[in-house]
């Protein structure tokens, strides 16, 4: 079984693409955001903040078109519980993004310059993740046999986010002349919040993973 589509609608198949596009566009805005954040471009740091505001309404309301499609045309019947409840985790990740910008924008933290490049790969390793779980999703549902490489490099990109994390925290407590405490912790909440969007990733993919096994059975 390759093609989930190949006896259902195109409109289907046409709209969760769509989707997976709302969600892959929201890995590459905050990528860029937060690296605008961390040049200190806040004005343009700013419109992607908005930006990813839309981003996320817009995926909401894709996702409940297309779970109002598998209800009312009685589409995939398999297959329809485990597509929503993919579709409803991989929202989770798309909202993470979307909370993690708004937090930089409220709470503006201060960045020292020893530690922006280790942010700066923070960043990428999880936006590297999310966009591996896109990849899997889209393989799920049209090339099933591709789906374990893709979740591979989402488990590869998480691991390594966790690495850079850990190396900021240690940094933000042992950093000569940034002696507040309160700003210590900020350092450390912020690259949690980062990495928390590898971990997402990495929840929905194994998720993705046993869907994946049922699907070959």
């Amino acid at each position: 079984m390759k093609n989930m589509f190949t006896s259902v609608t195109r409109k289907l198949e046409s709209d969760i693409d769509s989707y997976l596009d709302r969600v892959s566009s929201s890995g590459l805005v905050f990528l860029e955001g937060i690296k605008c954040y961390l040049n200190g471009n806040l004005a343009r740091f700013e419109q992607y903040n908005e930006q990813m505001k839309k981003l996320e309404t817009s995926a909401d309301e894709k996702r409940r078109e297309i779970k109002h499609q598998l209800y009312t045309y009685m589409l995939i019947p398999e297959s329809r519980g485990d597509v929503l409840g993919l579709l409803e985790t991989i929202d989770d990740v798309v909202d993470v993004c979307e909370k993690v910008l708004a937090q930089f924008s409220i709470e503006q933290p201060q960045i020292p310059p020893e530690l922006t490049e280790s942010y700066r790969e923070l960043v990428s390793l999880s936006a590297n993740a999310l966009e591996e779980l896109v990849k899997a999703t889209r393989a799920f549902f049209k090339e099933i046999k591709l789906v374990n490489e893709y979740i591979n490099k989402v488990h590869f990109y998480e691991h390594e986010a966790d690495k850079v994390e850990e190396m900021i925290k240690y940094s933000a407590f042992r950093l000569p002349g940034f002696t507040e405490f309160s700003k210590r912790v900020h350092l450390r909440y912020f690259a949690e919040k980062i990495a928390l969007v590898s971990d997402t990733a990495e929840t929905v993919a194994e998720r993705l993973a046993v869907y994946a096994i049922k699907r070959k059975l």
